[in-house]
């Protein structure tokens, strides 16, 4: 029997109880986390092609035949598909891959398999085990002050939020100020030149919803935070780059709804 984990209302105050998921209690599994997180992105990976004909439509003809009108034998010059010019003139080189405007020597093939593929249960079982280290003080990020245990539950009052500034006060009142405050440090990535310096957000905070709802549209303007629902949880979201133990925020109906959800969830 899994133990009760306490529910905090909107003041941060414990106002009831629930019986934790089996998830919770499963071996975390750093491996398995990050070959799903593997899987997930290979899946978004978009196949790349080309156009077949591309550097073929040219005029350009071969002229290496013996005996044979322009043959360009004895004139110091490469046998190759050249340009008809005028007058029986021979221009650029075309069409082979070593010449400029011809074909590419190893294109993009559409056909090309990028997706690495897991097993469903596999999945599930690392989906399992980034939700059981986001609880194991020994994954934490963040530690929390001692009147606060994991998992943070809060209760179904939070989907009713509809403003940003609320989500902060609630986070605030968790004791999370540190962690607003860490999000809204911007990354810059280095070997750029000023102008083009990428500015990423660190990431911070996970809020699972149990539906897309006002509170979803509220959470998600908090910098370094991601806000997703129950049924589109993902181990990239539970883990950022395979590492476990993410601080995360449930409601009260995502709890109820997360062993059903798990078991369709595949890629």
């Amino acid at each position: 029997m899994m133990p009760n984990a306490n529910i905090l209302n909107l003041e941060g105050k414990k106002s009831g109880s629930v019986e934790l998921p089996a998830a919770f209690s499963e071996t975390v599994r750093k491996d398995l986390i990050f070959r799903a997180i593997h899987a997930e992105k290979t899946e978004k990976i978009q196949p790349q092609g080309h156009y077949l004909l591309a550097g073929m439509q040219t005029t350009a003809r071969y002229y290496g035949a013996m005996s044979s009108y322009r043959t360009g034998r004895h004139m110091g010059i490469a046998i190759r598909p050249r340009e008809k010019l005028g007058g029986g003139a021979q221009g650029k080189v075309k069409r082979i891959p070593s010449a400029v405007k011809g074909k590419r020597a190893h294109p993009h093939k559409i056909e090309k398999v990028l997706t690495e593929r897991i097993n469903s249960k596999e999945y599930q079982k690392a989906i399992r085990s980034a939700i059981a280290a986001t609880m194991n003080p020994d994954y934490a990020r963040v530690k929390l002050d001692g009147n606060i245990q994991y998992p943070l539950i809060i209760s179904r009052d939070v989907e009713k939020i509809n403003k940003t500034k609320e989500i902060i006060i609630l986070l605030k009142k968790l004791g999370l100020d540190g962690v607003i405050q860490n999000g809204k440090e911007k990354r810059k990535k280095k070997g750029l030149r000023r102008s083009a310096q990428q500015r990423k957000y660190r990431k911070t905070l996970l809020m699972i919803l149990g539906e897309n709802g006002a509170a979803a549209k509220a959470a998600r303007n908090i910098a370094g935070a991601d806000i997703c629902t129950v049924e589109n949880l993902s181990a990239n979201q539970l883990a950022p780059g395979g590492l476990p133990g993410r601080l995360t925020i449930w409601s009260e109906d995502a709890i109820g709804k997360l062993d059903a959800a798990i078991k369709n969830m595949k890629l």
